[in-house]
């Protein structure tokens, strides 16, 4: 996956869905106005890879947040098996260590030369947007804070072989001014435009707040799937995107 060219490319919409028939309904409506389609674990246990075909048959990309963390050898496995199946943008857990992301990265190295592949872009998670500081301390006993901590396990993933993280907005910030990698690509969780609800995240921005902090792309779910509107939803948050990136590129 190369960095996005556009504001539309720039956004992942969640696919926060039960049925095959509901992805479709979504990926038709708004195909034209997102670059790629999230598949979560609800749809990944329920259909697999049968998601990922209808949606590709649908002129859609997808993202496939497999969020692998296990052993080394489990999580290759796991891995190979994305290549296989035509997975080129997935992700894992930073926090199953360097030994399991840099095992991966070489075994899905390995997989696609071996299959004629191009390899896929894998990002690490860093910590999960439902976290706050007190459950990272008092459950994880984590003494660091959420910023640290995240830019610590974003240092592992960029020598560990990792294309990207994903990160919040706030946290964007620090990794790129300690991971100067212009290519290292950040994907902001939760964003949650000013008019949205952020329902069960804690630590959320607006698509303008992640633009301007150096964020790639935005994943962005009910602000959009449960609009009265969807199309006239991912239009406005388009249109904050293209703003902010103006912005961005203003001379200060």
């Amino acid at each position: 996956m190369l960095k996005p060219t556009c504001p539309k490319d720039r956004i992942i919409l969640a696919l926060d869905v039960d049925t095959l028939e509901e992805v479709e309904s979504l990926v038709n409506e708004l195909k034209d106005y997102v670059g790629y389609f999230k598949i979560g674990l609800p749809l990944i246990v329920s259909y697999g890879f049968e998601a990922v075909r209808l949606i590709e048959k649908l002129g859609g990309r997808c993202y496939y947040d497999s969020k692998f963390h296990d052993i080394p050898n489990t999580v290759q496995k796991a891995c190979i098996s994305l290549v296989k199946n035509n997975i080129h943008f997935f992700n894992i857990h930073i926090q199953g260590g360097s030994k399991m992301i840099a095992g991966s990265v070489k075994a899905v190295k390995a997989a696609a030369k071996r299959m004629e592949k191009k390899p896929p872009v894998i990002l690490g998670v860093t910590l999960l947007s439902s976290f706050g500081q007190r459950t990272l301390t008092t459950e994880l006993c984590v003494e660091k804070s959420i910023e640290d901590y995240v830019v610590q396990l974003a240092k592992v993933a960029h020598d560990s072989g990792l294309d990207g993280v994903v990160a919040s907005a706030e946290e964007a910030k620090r990794i790129r001014k300690e991971i100067p990698d212009k290519d290292f690509i950040i994907v902001c969780p939760a964003t949650r435009p000013t008019w949205a609800s952020v329902n069960d995240q804690v630590r959320v921005d607006t698509p303008r707040d992640a633009i301007l902090s150096g964020v790639d792309y935005l994943v962005v779910g009910r602000p959009i799937t449960t609009a009265e509107n969807r199309v006239a939803a991912a239009k406005l948050i388009l249109d904050e995107i293209a703003t902010a990136l103006d912005d961005k590129a203003a001379p200060v």
